[in-house]
């Protein structure tokens, strides 16, 4: 296994958790008593990870709300990745898709200079896109293969063709992407959104872990994705949640309900996990 399948591994039984918590900072949702401070995107993000560093299995960071804030946003991104703790995995939402030079930078950008555990990528222009950054052996890739929008189904549910077999264009996308598992440091994502995909998946990757975008503001369904998507261990998921966590209260308990809802999501998906 990668370093990141270990790391990982060691947080779920640690924290008895398949909570990842999304560290999305939105200007338009900064708690009242950080409104006025210029370095609020560094101090909220630290009152999130003080507050839930012992219930989750990984931070999931989103680049473009850094980016968008600049230089600023960049500097408040490295700022947080130093305040998770380092036994605690990070997986940096980035959706990388580029080819040749170009996506060997992109790797080098969120594994090197970053230094992020894991990352997520689009397979949309094929394995030249995506192999820059498995061949950071230790690092773990999350290649975008059912997604939780409601847009996801123009083109992945399309029917394909391939060797007299048809299937939606997600589950071909997904058992090519396992054929580029060599490392054994490939992840898959699918939202929660998507309920019927869990089980295609799980047969064709029962180990494989899965990064679950969709849950609370989204409104993902839970149940299945728990039931459905978990490893023959009763792990391997990543279930990712942001806003429901972060913007639980935006006075000055902020901190306190962000910790009281990561605490009942942590344990509703292991009630649901060891059921």
């Amino acid at each position: 296994m990668s370093a990141f399948l270990d790391k990982l591994a060691a947080a779920t039984a640690r924290n008895h958790s398949l909570l990842c918590v999304g560290l999305d900072p939105d200007p338009t949702r900064v708690p009242a008593p950080l409104r006025d401070r210029a370095d609020w995107v560094a101090r909220f993000n630290a009152g999130i990870i003080e507050a839930t560093a012992d219930l989750v299995c990984a931070y999931k960071p989103n680049l473009a709300f850094y980016e968008a804030l600049g230089a600023g946003g960049m500097a408040a991104l490295r700022a947080t990745l130093r305040a998770i703790p380092p036994e605690i995995p990070v997986l940096l939402d980035a959706k990388r898709g580029d080819i040749g030079s170009s996506a060997a930078r992109y790797a080098a950008a969120l594994f090197d200079e970053l230094g992020a555990d894991a990352a997520t990528v689009c397979p949309y222009m094929g394995y030249d896109a995506v192999q820059p950054f498995l061949e950071y052996r230790e690092r773990g890739v999350f290649v975008l293969v059912k997604t939780s929008n409601p847009g996801a189904a123009d083109f992945q549910d399309l029917p394909v063709s391939v060797g007299g077999v048809t299937r939606p264009l997600f589950v071909q996308v997904a058992q090519t992407a396992l054929g580029w598992n060599r490392h054994g440091n490939l992840g898959l994502v699918v939202g929660a959104t998507q309920p019927g995909a869990f089980h295609v998946l799980r047969e064709l990757a029962p180990d494989v872990p899965l990064l679950v975008p969709g849950v609370g503001a989204q409104r993902g369904e839970l149940e299945t994705a728990v039931r459905e998507g978990r490893d023959r261990r009763g792990a391997g998921l990543l279930v990712a949640v942001s806003r429901a966590i972060l913007y639980a209260a935006n006075g000055a308990g902020w901190q306190a309900a962000a910790r009281a809802a990561a605490r009942t999501l942590r344990d509703t998906i292991n009630t649901l996990r060891e059921a």
